[in-house]
């Protein structure tokens, strides 16, 4: 109670007696250091990928292969039972193909197994672990395949096959179509119609996916397909050398059936599903021609693509 000077401390008000520990704590108070790292942790999976490793001789653990998109799909790997076989049945190039022990075999599997033995396609057997890190993650259902990678020409060459080729050369420009398999229609319809070649460019546009080899169903390997840094410095490089660049466009008041210098070296730009034309490609085109289509508001680059090389392709016959 208050005045109560009987109470313990009460002549050293605000003040307190520590207490120490005589040094019986201090052991408690010492860091454990820096926390190892994963790979040297072993309860970590990144511990046991070093040892693995290290039994195969890398010295080093291997690392996880990027994600390709949807499983069945991607520049390097086709995973999946259905999409391997599809893959296998449309022609595409395998670099190897690969098959998890104890796969449960079904048809899809054993029609896998018959036509890589009939084709002479090496089948590595390897750990579903590893087919995983391979894949990336994807859902391989035991068996998947490595492409190899895509050969693109240089669009200079290009230029100089189209020269060869005379009044008939014709080349099919893709302004960021990003769809594979519109790539893959453009490019049979480019092969069927006796086109020279096609330009892509390297940044914000498809490229020769599994997707795309199957979509062109084996013509891909029989036109070149040239990679451009910057396609409208190569679109200009065409027009230079004397060829008509010929964009599409749905708005555009000329009809294909029109076109302007249909029967001399020509360049047909196609733009992408959504935007269209790009502002620079437009800027580079020669003229811009139509697909009269009143059923639907738009075509998409594939058909289009498809459309106007037959329309030239007659033309020119």
């Amino acid at each position: 109670m208050p005045g109560n000077s009987q109470r313990r401390n009460a002549g050293s008000r605000g003040r307190t007696t520590a207490v120490g520990s005589g040094g019986k704590g201090r052991r408690t108070l010492r860091g454990k250091g820096p926390t190892p790292k994963a790979e040297d942790r072993p309860y970590h999976k990144a511990y046991k990928a070093k040892q693995e490793a290290q039994r195969r001789g890398s010295g080093r653990p291997a690392k996880p292969a990027a994600r390709t998109g949807r499983p069945g799909a991607g520049a390097e790997w086709v995973a999946g039972r259905n999409p391997v076989l599809e893959a296998l049945h449309a022609g595409i190039p395998v670099k190897t193909a690969y098959v998890a022990e104890g796969a449960e075999r079904d048809d899809r599997l054993r029609d896998i197994l018959k036509i890589t033995a009939d084709r002479g396609l090496a089948m590595l057997q390897v750990t579903r672990a590893e087919l995983d890190r391979h894949t990336g993650g994807a859902v391989h259902q035991g068996v998947a395949l490595q492409l190899p990678e895509f050969t693109y020409a240089h669009p200079d060459d290009l230029l100089a096959a189209a020269l060869d080729q005379g009044p008939s050369a014709l080349v099919v420009a893709l302004d960021q179509v990003t769809d594979p398999r519109n790539l893959g229609a453009v490019v049979r319809s480019a092969a069927a119609f006796g086109a020279t070649g096609v330009l892509i460019p390297e940044r914000r546009a498809a490229g020769m996916t599994a997707a795309a080899w199957k979509t062109s169903a084996g013509a891909a390997a029989r036109i070149p397909i040239a990679r451009a840094t910057n396609l409208n410095r190569s679109l200009k490089a065409f027009a230079d050398a004397g060829f008509t660049l010929a964009g599409l466009d749905g708005e555009a008041e000329t009809d294909i059936a029109e076109l302007p210098g249909a029967s001399e070296p020509l360049v047909l730009v196609v733009g992408s599903e959504g935007e269209g034309l790009s502002r620079l490609a437009r800027q580079t085109c020669d003229v811009l021609v139509s697909i009269p289509a009143p059923g639907v508001e738009s075509l998409n680059a594939g058909v289009a693509a498809g459309i106007a090389l037959y329309e030239i392709s007659r033309q020119r016959a």
